[in-house]
């Protein structure tokens, strides 16, 4: 073991003695060349180092000018980008200062609207309510008068069930005088003036024949020259009076055992219906006077 005396020693001489004595450099070179590197070596070591170094500080270098020149096309993009949004934003200000304007005039016009409507309404609901006054005053009033109206209405019901009688009255009476003097001045013109023979008959059905119930059956004949005519006159005929004449001329026929040549009905009124009856019972139907003429 090498005492600490001898080391500093060493220490302290070894630098002057590889300095002066090329034997003890050449025995120290030896001796540390196993734990260091030579000169040429070591310089050539430091020389990849360094070309390393100059290709990394190059590389960075370049990176570092494509990053700065991306940098600053980013920040003139966002430069750019920053001014157009400003612009955008300015536009978005001023819309939205327009919209504001837009709203408070709409605020303003729904404001007064609805004051109009208000009013509007107000004057509406008087209307209405002078309107549902002057209709309930109206309906009371028409409710007078229709009570008025409905008794005065039923006065002249009263007065046209009395005219009503009295005139049908007087038609019946006036019918019933009609064909008595029709009858009466046929009979004085053709018993007088032309020798015929002009009757009138009653008679009595007692099995109900012609009515379908015992009655009496008044019948005109006019004869003359063997021919027997049977004449019905009468002021009006329908059709039951039509089918009613035709059994009084066949009851009369059966029980008199007496032919029947022509059968007529003289009227001034004839119902429609009782024209095909006529015609099927072979009855002559007269509506005017003029038409015996050919009798």
């Amino acid at each position: 073991m090498v005492s600490p005396d001898l080391k500093q020693t060493i220490q302290a001489m070894l630098p002057q003695l590889i300095a002066e004595d090329p034997l003890i450099r050449d025995f120290v070179l030896r001796t540390v060349s196993n734990y260091y590197a030579g000169k040429e070596e070591t310089e050539s070591k430091f020389d990849r180092v360094l070309a390393k170094l100059e290709r990394d500080l190059e590389e960075q270098a370049r990176k570092w000018d494509e990053s700065t020149r991306q940098w600053e096309e980013n920040t003139r993009q966002w430069h750019e980008q920053h001014q157009a949004n400003m612009a955008a934003l300015a536009r978005i200000d001023q819309h939205q200062e327009e919209q504001a304007r837009k709203w408070e005039e709409s605020t303003r016009q729904w404001e007064e609207n609805n004051r109009q409507w208000h009013e509007q309404h107000q004057q509406n609901m008087a209307t209405l309510a002078r309107i549902d006054q002057q209709q309930e005053e109206s309906t009371r009033q028409w409710h007078e008068q229709h009570q008025q109206n409905m008794a005065a209405f039923d006065e002249l019901k009263r007065h046209d069930r009395r005219y009503e009688s009295t005139i049908g009255a007087l038609g019946a009476r006036w019918g019933l005088y009609s064909e008595a003097s029709f009858r009466n001045a046929l009979k004085g013109i053709l018993a007088d003036s032309f020798g015929v023979q002009v009757l009138n008959l009653n008679l009595y059905d007692h099995e109900g024949e012609v009515f379908g119930r015992p009655d009496q059956i008044e019948l005109d004949l006019i004869v003359k020259n063997g021919t027997t005519i049977a004449c019905e006159i009468k002021s009006s005929i329908d059709k039951a009076g039509m089918y009613s004449f035709g059994r009084k001329v066949d009851f009369y026929a059966k029980h008199e055992q007496r032919q029947i040549n022509r059968k007529i009905v003289i009227s001034p009124m004839v119902d429609d219906r009782a024209l095909p009856v006529a015609e099927a019972l072979g009855i002559e139907v007269y509506s005017y006077a003029d038409a015996v003429e050919t009798l």
